[in-house]
């Protein structure tokens, strides 16, 4: 990031048919006085109605960027990082529509970007009794695979949607390597932030599942993504082995 650039975070919400939650949720981030935008990933009318609304209610604190068609999470946030980038924030701090995330941790999660601009924010949960156990072991299993392909234990939590993003830095990166539309994207980024040297943070901060019952998880499609993606990072480490390796022990 260009060190003259001024310190400017905007809050970037993905939804995709989140209607019963994002109201509350808008409303919740809408206290900590940061400019939001809402990237509609091409939800139904209901949803796509209502975000027109609110973005017409809360003019001048709130933009909404529509894409035709359901693309993906991925997909929703690499046009969002590109849209604030384009007009002049410095940093996206990424919230999930769904009320899963605890907005009382916005304040630290900014005070952390501020103090260390060039470092991506990364949630790491703090579960309540309402994470189903199948999500929970199946996050455990993708952060094992994490930790394999990054050769290190920087990433704590690479699944938290809860993060913030050097916008500089992210968007040149995704220019180079797009990584997948979907549930994927968010574990694929931070690897591939971490293999280019970049700094993490982790956070800790409260997860519970989800506020409006709505997931959008699809077993096997997501699952076949996830596994899709583990691959092509193993292959993609065994490459960047040495180089890893040399950081890991020389610094």
């Amino acid at each position: 990031m260009n060190e003259s650039l001024e310190f400017k975070p905007a809050v970037l919400i993905p939804v995709y048919n989140h209607e019963k939650a994002i109201e509350c949720t808008l409303k919740g981030v809408l206290q900590y006085g940061c400019p939001v935008l809402l990237v509609d990933d091409g939800s139904e009318p209901i949803c796509r109605d209502l975000l027109k609304q609110l973005s017409q209610t809360y003019s001048g604190s709130v933009d909404l960027l529509r894409l035709e068609q359901n693309s993906g999470k991925g997909a929703a946030l690499r046009a969002g990082f590109e849209k604030l980038l384009i007009d002049g924030y410095s940093h996206a701090i990424q919230v999930d529509s769904d009320g899963q995330h605890d907005l009382s941790d916005i304040p630290k999660f900014i005070d952390h970007a501020k103090n260390s601009p060039h470092a991506l924010i990364s949630g790491c949960p703090i579960y309540d009794e309402s994470v189903p156990i199948s999500r929970f072991l199946g996050r455990y299993l993708t952060h094992v695979w994490v930790w394999i392909n990054t050769l290190s234990f920087t990433i704590r939590d690479s699944m938290c949607g809860y993060r913030v993003y050097p916008l500089n830095m992210i968007v040149g990166m995704l220019r180079r390597n797009p990584c997948g539309d979907r549930m994927s994207f968010e574990t694929e980024i931070i690897v591939r932030w971490v293999w280019q040297g970049g700094e993490v943070t982790n956070l800790l901060t409260k997860v519970s599942y989800p506020l409006d019952g709505v997931s959008h998880f699809r077993l096997w499609r997501d699952n076949l993504n996830i596994s899709l993606m583990h691959t092509r990072l193993f292959f993609g480490m065994l490459w960047r082995f040495p180089k890893l390796i040399r950081r890991k022990f020389v610094g």
